[in-house]
């Protein structure tokens, strides 16, 4: 390497994250295979926030990464997930007609969160045999805006959060998503199926939730 090209970190004032693009990534049939559809954190390292930090910096932390979910953590255990639906929506109003709280500029991720005892999961070995379509179906039926996929451990009790599903980002991904399409060509589905799991093993892709 020439060394010529190194620049002194203080040359400048401060470091950043690089914005995430918030593209829909690839188009996806029904009858895709779901993983395809999955944010999988064995691949992507998952976008998490403490649980006692300021929801509207938490909010930031969305806009600015390109999310609409964070995983929350408290010493580094899947406490819960915060959604840009719970900062925006009624949560932090109830909270504070609840509390003795007053003001918002005091409402921490955990006081608006869903709770890890409260979320609903899929397992990880469900969705490796699922179509698209099916995981978006189950979503909508839920009502819910984002799923966890989650793997158990093969000794002990432990529960991996293996990654997270977008209801909005698979909407847009499915084409025709208000309903289901026509079978297609079997050999022509196998085909293509092949090349976009040959296409998403890829190193450091990164997907929005």
């Amino acid at each position: 390497m020439d060394t010529a090209s190194l620049v002194p970190a203080r040359m400048v004032a401060e470091g950043v994250l690089p914005q995430r693009l918030v593209a829909d990534g690839q188009s996806l049939e029904y009858d895709d295979p779901a993983v395809l559809a999955l944010t999988d954190f064995t691949r992507e390292y998952p976008l998490t926030v403490d649980d006692e930090r300021q929801i509207d910096a938490a909010l930031q932390d969305m806009i600015r990464f390109g999310v609409r979910a964070l995983l929350v953590l408290r010493e580094q255990r899947v406490v819960g997930l915060i959604t840009s639906y719970d900062i925006q929506g009624e949560r932090p109003l109830q909270f504070l007609q609840n509390s003795n709280y007053h003001h918002h500029r005091d409402i921490r991720v955990d006081h608006v969160m869903t709770p890890w005892s409260e979320l609903l999961a899929i397992d990880w070995h469900g969705v490796a045999t699922a179509r698209c379509g099916e995981l978006l179906e189950t979503i909508r039926h839920a009502g819910l805006t984002h799923l966890l996929v989650v793997e158990k451990a093969a000794e002990g009790d432990a529960i991996t959060v293996r990654g997270l599903l977008s209801r909005a980002r698979l909407e847009r991904q499915i084409k025709g998503a208000g309903a289901r399409p026509a079978a297609a060509d079997p050999a022509d589905r196998r085909v293509r199926r092949e090349q976009q799991l040959n296409g998403n093993r890829g190193p450091g892709a990164e997907r929005p939730v």
